[in-house]
């Protein structure tokens, strides 16, 4: 008897298959941005994602389990179901697309075999872009990788490692004391008051008060960088609100 197997999809994706060999795949077309996107206000970046994702987004840490752990999320709007980097033409031109969406349709799944967890992750594909018609081979007729699939392969394992990073990198600031919840309060130009809670930013004072051995761990793993991209980004809310005026207006 074959053990049941069980595959996690990850968040906004509906059913997911391991990819095989003679699948063809409808991919995304240049500048199309996954359904389940359109209407995030936040979406997950990963550790190498800091940098590019500062220059355009507030990033804040998110917790969906009360503080237990805590993942970066780049904010995209200022509630719930808005996108304001999103529009009928497609992704903000001239804005970071974070890998979470340019990797759809494909990703990494875990997988459960026999209610055990897998050490290793699954390459899936969307079960929607499973195209015989429309979709494009990823291996050719040797079983061999094209160069595409090479590419997107590529950036698939580059994104687990890094969120490996940043699951590190969570558990280090959680493990300081170093995480605080915030909320974005604003007073909108057209009248009114707006709020955006259940965030977490790290707190400045008391990064101030770590000790020598602490800062010099921060500094060896690459997370004091990224600290500092997080703190700065926290400026972009200000943006984000005059985007939110212009598509008002």
């Amino acid at each position: 008897m074959i053990p049941p197997v069980q595959i996690n999809p990850p968040f906004g994706y509906k059913k997911i298959l391991p990819l095989r060999r003679d699948h063809k795949v409808r991919l995304l077309a240049p500048g199309e941005i996954p359904e389940f996107a359109r209407t995030l206000n936040a979406i997950p970046i990963s550790f190498a994602e800091f940098a590019p994702a500062a220059r355009d987004y507030p990033i804040a840490f998110a917790s969906g389990d009360s503080g237990a752990t805590f993942a970066p999320v780049a904010v995209l709007g200022l509630a719930a179901g808005e996108n304001l980097f999103y529009d009928a033409t497609g992704w903000a031109p001239n804005t970071y697309v974070p890998a979470y969406a340019r990797r759809f349709p494909f990703c990494m799944a875990r997988v459960t075999l026999d209610n055990v967890p897998q050490q290793n992750r699954l390459i899936c594909v969307e079960n929607d872009h499973v195209d015989e018609t429309a979709g494009e081979s990823m291996f050719d007729a040797q079983g061999q990788p094209v160069e595409k699939w090479k590419t997107i392969e590529r950036l698939l394992t580059e994104y687990e490692a890094d969120l490996e990073r940043c699951r590190e990198l969570c558990s280090i600031l959680a493990d300081y004391g170093l995480f605080e919840p915030f909320t974005m309060q604003a007073t909108l130009n057209q009248g009114g008051s707006l709020q955006l809670a259940g965030m977490h930013r790290a707190n400045e004072k008391k990064l101030e008060t770590l000790n020598a051995a602490q800062l010099k761990n921060l500094l060896k793993k690459g997370i004091l960088s990224r600290l500092y991209a997080h703190q700065l980004s926290l400026d972009n809310f200000a943006r984000l609100l005059e985007r939110r005026a212009a598509r008002a207006a």
